[in-house]
C-alpha cells in the first residue's frame, strides 16, 4: 500500500514546480517591449491613467490574467493590444522572466517582446488606462544603476471563519508587529522627470543583467 502511495506522489509531482498556491493571488502578466530606434534598443513605458489603480506610476503594459486568456503570453499580448493599440501581428515574443511575487499578494509573469514598429505614433492609447506612453534607450539603463530606496509597508491582518466572524488565530504572546510592518528594498530609477520604481524598475534590472 505504502508503495502505491509513494508511486502515485511521484508521477503526481509537477515535473517543472511553479508557485503553490498561485490561484490564491492576483495573477497578472506585462509585456516587456522593445523596439528599435536608428539601430538602438528602446523600452517602451506606459504612465497610468490618474483615474485608475495606482494611477500615475509608470509600468509595462499588462493586466489581470483572465479566464478567456490561454496562457500568461496572452495575456501580456491582449492587454498590450488594449492599452497601447499595437496589433498582435507586431508583437514577437522573445521568452519570459521568471515570475515575480509582489508585495501586495500578486504574481507578475513578465514576457519580454520585440514590437515591430517605427516609432511611438504607430500607437493608438486607450486613454481610461494610459496617460501616456515614452521610451527610454535601453543603453541609459546599462549605463546607470538603479538606487536602492526602503519601504516600510504596514498591513492590518485580520481573520474571519467560515461565518464571517472575525477570529484570530495569533498566538497572543507573538509580537503584533511581525504581523503588521515589513520593511523592504525596492529599486528606483529616475528620468527624465519620471521615477520608475517597484516591480517595473526590477524587471529592467533583471534585463540589463541578462543582457
Amino acid at each position: 500500500m505504502y508503495k502505491e502511495q509513494l508511486q502515485n506522489l511521484i508521477s503526481n509531482l509537477p515535473k517543472y514546480p511553479n508557485i503553490l498556491g498561485k490561484e490564491e493571488y492576483f495573477n497578472s502578466a506585462v509585456l516587456v517591449p522593445l523596439f528599435l530606434i536608428n539601430g538602438k534598443y528602446h523600452l517602451l513605458f506606459e504612465k497610468r491613467a490618474a483615474s485608475i489603480r495606482q494611477g500615475g506610476e509608470i509600468c509595462f503594459p499588462g493586466g489581470e490574467i483572465e479566464h478567456i486568456d490561454d496562457d500568461s503570453v496572452e495575456t501580456a499580448i491582449r492587454e498590450t493590444e488594449e492599452e497601447i493599440g499595437i496589433s498582435r501581428k507586431d508583437i514577437v515574443v522573445i521568452g519570459r522572466l521568471d515570475t515575480l511575487i509582489g508585495p501586495r499578494g500578486i504574481t507578475v509573469d513578465p514576457i519580454v517582446a520585440e514590437l515591430n514598429i517605427k516609432d511611438l505614433n504607430s500607437c493608438t492609447i486607450d486613454k481610461t488606462e494610459v496617460e501616456k506612453i515614452f521610451s527610454i534607450p535601453l543603453s541609459h539603463f546599462e549605463e546607470n544603476d538603479p538606487k536602492t530606496y526602503k519601504v516600510l509597508s504596514k498591513i492590518n491582518y485580520k481573520m474571519f471563519n467560515e461565518k464571517g466572524e472575525e477570529e484570530s488565530l495569533i498566538p497572543q504572546n507573538s509580537k503584533e508587529i511581525s504581523y503588521s510592518e515589513n520593511i523592504r528594498e525596492v529599486l528606483v530609477y529616475k528620468v527624465n522627470d519620471e521615477v520608475i520604481w517597484g516591480i517595473t524598475a526590477r524587471l529592467i534590472y533583471e534585463i540589463v543583467k541578462k543582457i
